[in-house]
């Protein structure tokens, strides 16, 4: 992903989030993102912005809220994977481990936008700026999937939604002001980039 491509998808993303977030919910994206984008609430656009003197921004608020449902599919794609039998025992215990981790990150980054009294999630429900998303499509396969083709679906899918995470929490090291916003994505590179490391070791093997 260029860097004139990410500030483009990022400013695309803000404009969501400020814009949409009173909108009704739609029936998704013509991309198939499963996630659903709940509202959370219909705060008006003054509670959406935080004044200069407020210990977050903008830039907190858009990564916590696109982070949630991102975590939320990598949950439930090991879930789906969890589920099956004959999975080679090194990918059950790394979808293990992911499903072990995000949960956390899910229920403390949910905290801060509550504290904040904004939407806990985007209004806009297309996926604006959350790369790595499985399309509906995709998510399909993994569930048909089995056994080893199924272990190698799941890797393949989830180094890419890594890769995702990856580059907004590199933009919210970049543009965030809260520390523990900005500890937990370094937290997220740091845990992420030594999975897809493993994964792509995983792949080799197959």
């Amino acid at each position: 992903m260029t860097t004139k491509f990410k500030t483009l998808t990022l400013a695309a993303a803000l404009a969501a989030s400020l814009g949409l977030a009173g909108c009704a919910t739609g029936s998704g994206s013509s991309g198939g993102n499963t996630m659903p984008m709940d509202h959370g609430s219909s705060a008006p656009m003054s509670s959406m912005m935080p004044d200069a003197n407020a210990d977050h921004n903008q830039a907190d608020i858009m990564f916590s809220q696109m982070m949630i449902p991102h975590h939320q599919q990598a949950v439930e794609m090991s879930d789906i994977l969890l589920a099956k039998p004959d999975i080679p025992a090194p990918v059950a215990s790394l979808a293990t481990r992911i499903k072990d981790a995000q949960t956390p990150e899910i229920k403390q980054m949910t905290g801060w936008l509550e504290g904040w009294n904004v939407p806990t999630m985007m209004g806009d429900h297309s996926g604006h700026g959350m790369g790595g998303m499985v399309d509906d499509d995709g998510i399909a396969r993994l569930r048909a999937a089995q056994g080893t083709d199924a272990a190698r679906l799941f890797l393949q899918q989830m180094t890419g939604h890594h890769e995702g995470a990856i580059d907004m929490a590199r933009q919210e090291i970049s543009s965030g002001k809260y520390p523990q916003t900005i500890q937990l994505a370094r937290d997220i590179i740091k845990a992420q980039e030594a999975e897809i490391t493993e994964m792509k070791e995983l792949l080799a093997g197959f």
